[in-house]
């Protein structure tokens, strides 16, 4: 009689509700909505329908202060002009029929309502001076009223913050002065100059991106930077993330691409619970 060797054993695959445990190809949620629309109609409403999202988003952060504060965004069509929140409407209550187009006069050219000069000046400002930035946002929000005062940029403290590194600067000129001239609105995108964000010392901080997604994001985030190095100032002597990690991390983890992706769970939150913002 002659021994043969027992046939190898096939290992079942694993399996969950019938679903075999294999490598899948994925996608990452929200992605399809990067691609360009399909006409320039759809791109604009898509992007008035992100600003309006957006305007209700930074209400629920309590960013709201009187009439003070505003996201621009481009006009795909017409680049010279952009899409602001009215003066005087809460950013909770912002519908997509409620959103001015303003030309970089300070114009308005489509709506009924007027616009906050402030707006007009500083951002008509930032947009003529940096052809990539899309979209624009500030607001009076109260960490960085308070981290303004310092006249001091954001530091390399956290992962988060790192976004910010090298991407931040203070502009201490009109800071703290209402700015209504547009001499002042070209002084403050000239320092502005290519960075992420500027702190206007005495008054706040803004934000740019190549998106309003992104824009909103870096704004939100740049809050809680702000209110995590004052609480850790206040505790002590931060130490700072050394420049090489702080760079990996910004390029890695601070990217336009991800900077629109963390704002994608804000928007689902915001159009799940107000869609009346698409009327």
């Amino acid at each position: 009689m002659i021994d043969t060797p027992d046939a190898p054993t096939v290992a079942a695959i694993p399996m969950i509700d019938g679903i075999p445990l294999t490598p899948k190809a994925v996608t990452t949620i929200g992605m399809a909505s990067m691609a360009p629309a399909a006409t320039v109609a759809e791109e604009r409403l898509r992007r008035k329908q992100k600003l309006a999202g957006a305007l209700r988003i930074f209400g629920r952060f309590g960013f709201g202060e009187g009439v003070a504060g505003h996201i621009t965004v481009r006009d795909p069509e017409f680049p010279d002009h952009f899409w602001v929140n009215p003066l005087g409407l809460s950013f909770r209550h912002m519908r997509v029929s409620d959103l001015i187009l303003v030309n970089h006069h300070g114009e308005v050219v489509y709506g009924q309502h007027s616009v906050n000069r402030a707006a007009y000046v500083l951002h008509a400002a930032v947009h003529a001076a940096r052809p990539d930035v899309m979209a624009a946002a500030h607001a009076h929000s109260v960490y960085g009223k308070a981290f303004s005062a310092l006249g001091v940029p954001l530091d390399p403290l956290t992962q988060d913050s790192c976004a910010f590194y090298e991407q931040n600067v203070v502009i201490a000129d009109h800071g703290g002065a209402v700015v209504f001239e547009v001499e002042a609105g070209r002084d403050f995108a000239q320092a502005f100059g290519q960075h992420r964000a500027a702190i206007h010392q005495n008054h706040g901080h803004f934000t740019v991106g190549a998106t309003v997604d992104e824009a909103v994001f870096w704004y939100v985030c740049f809050e809680r930077c702000a209110q995590a190095q004052l609480l850790a100032m206040a505790a002590g002597t931060p130490k700072h993330i050394p420049h090489a990690s702080a760079v990996y991390t910004r390029e890695n983890a601070g990217s336009a691409a991800v900077g629109w992706m963390h704002f994608q769970p804000l928007w689902q939150e915001i159009t799940r619970t107000d869609p009346e913002l698409f009327e």
